[in-house]
């Protein structure tokens, strides 16, 4: 899926645009607890083309000594990453030193670059805009992001200018297994211990610019595709935007992906980046299995050690923590082979399917002995369930008044259907529908 960054100095106004672009298709807007990156990261579609926005903004840090680097920083990465980028700048500041400097690093892109000029209110001020000419990016868009005015015809040209989506048929039937996380984790290792030395490069994955590649993994009964991103690998004195960078070299990969392996440093727990990762994969339906490498770090080791470390990362996953966790030692390679079984059996459960029958003679008598609270004295009654057809496990469940159901009790059903069947590691998507 093809990258739309946005760029910009603080205050021009780009998380207003990039909530409006995300916003336009509501559908794709989710309500998972605990995403904490909705207002960076988010899909959108125009025209029938579905393509992720990213906004920089949020990930800026404010201190005077290291603001500068620190948008040169990012400004670098968008161009590295994203396929289009709009930069952002305001018309009532006209350009300040910090436009220019990010412009003199997009002139020299190869990237298709828009300059979006915001909060044109009124046909006054679009005389104002014509200075932004002299930043030598080409044709500049008058648009107000808190109004709307101009985002559609900003959005046409974004879709004119994304690279053309290819399928490539033969690769669709094998599962696609992506490794992610923090740099320094042992992504890198992994991945050398699971494919060796017979390494085979078959094809690009479309879209990317990065040359993420698949490589194929056909031995022990077990035959995959495991997405090898080159891009999650660590740069050089990334620092300060470590969080930003590992989040946005993870997207397109997850992206591509039916099985993400997370993988964890042992001696550092979870953190708040492979919190955002772990959202990011849970917020685009994907298989997830936690993989805790370096346990051989780990001093003095007792009978509950596992047992508690597992219990203290599904405590920070939660409420969706039904996630096979693994503890590897990928230098002693340890452990390697369940990491890939697990992965497998997430990929199968992602397919599932139950038989409506199943489903009701299930749910319909635990839903009877503990049904969803009245509300305003109105019952609710849940009459017939069913799965739908879709590319992820979602169930529709047709009741009489849907908008009085709460999300405790979404979660009650969800986890009655996880007891009940194999789902761990998938996400589950529960909709309540007018009968």
């Amino acid at each position: 899926m093809s990258i739309v960054a946005i760029v910009g100095r603080p205050n021009v106004g780009k998380s207003t645009l990039f909530n409006r672009l995300v916003g336009m298709r509501k559908a794709i807007v989710d309500h998972t607890a605990g995403t904490t990156r909705d207002r960076h990261y988010g899909k959108t579609d125009w025209n029938g083309r579905e393509f992720s926005v990213i906004d920089t903004g949020g990930y800026a840090v404010n201190s005077d000594d290291v603001f500068e680097d620190e948008i040169r920083r990012q400004v670098m990465l968008a161009i590295e990453e994203a396929d289009v980028i709009l930069f952002m700048v305001e018309v009532s500041t006209g350009i300040t030193d910090l436009d220019m400097t990010m412009a003199e690093i997009l002139r020299k892109s190869s990237k298709k670059v828009f300059v979006v000029v915001n909060k044109v209110d009124n046909n006054n001020l679009l005389y104002s805009t014509h200075e932004f000419y002299s930043l030598g990016l080409g044709e500049i868009y008058s648009i107000s992001a808190m109004s709307g005015s101009g985002t559609g015809d900003i959005m046409d040209e974004i879709v004119k200018a994304l690279p053309p989506e290819k399928e490539d048929e033969e690769i669709n039937d094998l599962p696609k297994i992506t490794i992610v996380g923090r740099p320094n984790v042992g992504k890198s290792s992994l991945t050398n211990a699971l494919l060796g030395e017979e390494r085979n490069i078959v094809t690009p994955i479309a879209g990317t610019t990065r040359d993420s590649v698949l490589a194929r993994y056909n031995k022990f009964g077990l035959d995959f595709f495991l997405v090898d991103t080159a891009g999650l690998r660590k740069k050089g004195k990334v620092t300060k935007d470590l969080e930003f960078y590992s989040v946005m070299r993870s997207i397109r990969s997850i992206e591509s992906s039916d099985v993400c392996i997370l993988m964890l440093d042992a001696s550092q727990g979870v953190e708040s980046q492979d919190m955002n990762i772990f959202n990011l994969i849970i917020k685009n339906k994907k298989g997830c299995v936690i993989v805790v490498n370096k346990w051989d770090t780990i001093e003095g080791k007792g009978n509950n050690t596992m047992r508690d470390f597992t219990e203290s990362i599904k405590r920070k996953l939660a409420p969706f923590n039904d996630v096979p966790i693994i503890f590897t030692s990928v230098i002693n390679k340890q452990r390697i082979m369940d990491v890939l079984q697990a992965a497998i059996r997430v990929y199968e459960s992602r397919k599932r399917v139950i038989k409506t029958s199943e489903l009701n003679e299930f749910l319909l008598p635990i839903i009877e002995e503990t049904p969803p609270p009245a509300i305003k004295g109105k019952y609710i009654k849940i009459k017939y369930i069913t799965q739908l057809s879709s590319p992820t496990p979602s169930f529709a469940f047709f009741v009489n008044l849907p908008q009085y159901i709460r999300d405790p009790y979404r979660r009650f059903i969800e986890n009655k259907i996880r007891g009940h069947w194999d789902f761990s590691g998938v996400p589950l998507q529960i909709f309540f529908r007018q009968k």
